[in-house]
């Protein structure tokens, strides 16, 4: 985790650089749990230097805390369904992230998320792990509090150049407030890109491109808002000129 996440970082930011070469350049940013960083520095609420802490040391705060003990998985039902579905577990299953009608993740102890499973596959639900060993976004994540308030204090964030549309509180706000709580709420709390991305499309935004190594984001999108154009920038195993250009 303390590796790919700031790898991944590095490609958003730089794929957006990479975008705006080529004239084009965001109305508006919106970003998913660790996008969100990429996001704010897109937008100039944040410093590259400022996003590159952010992501850097609290992933390493994940590694050394929360790796080993955790999990994700994603669950293809409505998120009402998966929060009552859940709900059996007490609390050692949270709904991790809302990307779409359909498209929820949930994160929690291991042994908790294979009897959901289980659960899912029995009434022929589509349920997958996904290949992480920690549970971003769940009860785990408040070990880490006081860690990241203290690691993370020295930022200094900034009114953004670029509408900043936030998947914790599902709309736009005041980038003057992404500070170390911020990010520690933007690790424990559910990601709600569905409803960012259903307060972008009122605001009459109909075109969304995902900075990343695969458009992991696009169907979950274009399932949110039907009429939008929605568009990748790299893929795996594609990562080259021509694949940028195609997309």
């Amino acid at each position: 985790v303390d590796v790919v996440q700031p790898a991944l970082w590095a490609v958003m930011v730089s794929l957006a650089e990479v975008w705006r070469a080529c004239g084009v350049t965001p109305a508006a940013v919106v970003g998913h749990s660790q996008g969100e960083i990429a996001a704010a520095v897109v937008a100039g609420a944040l410093s590259l230097e400022d996003g590159a802490r952010v992501v850097a040391l609290r992933s390493q705060a994940i590694g050394r805390g929360l790796a080993g003990r955790g999990g994700m998985m994603s669950v293809a039902e409505s998120a009402d369904r998966v929060r009552e579905r859940i709900a059996a577990w007490g609390g050692r299953i949270s709904v991790a992230a809302v990307n779409g009608p359909g498209s929820i993740v949930v994160s929690g102890d291991p042994e908790a998320l294979r009897e959901l499973q289980a659960e899912c596959e029995a009434e022929g639900v589509r349920a997958k792990i996904i290949p992480v060993d920690y549970a971003s976004h769940s009860a785990h994540v408040e070990e880490l509090r006081d860690e990241l308030l203290d690691v993370l204090a020295p930022i200094a964030p900034r009114r953004a150049e670029v509408p900043f549309c936030s998947t914790v509180t599902g709309d736009t706000l005041d980038t003057t407030g992404l500070d170390a709580g911020y990010w520690y709420t933007n690790l424990r709390e559910t990601v709600e890109l569905e409803s960012a991305v259903w307060a972008l499309s009122g605001a009459g935004f109909g075109t969304f491109l995902e900075m990343s190594p695969h458009p992991v984001l696009t169907m979950p999108l274009q399932a949110t808002v039907e009429d939008a154009v929605v568009v990748g920038s790299l893929r795996r195993d594609e990562g080259g000129p021509e694949r940028f250009l195609v997309s």
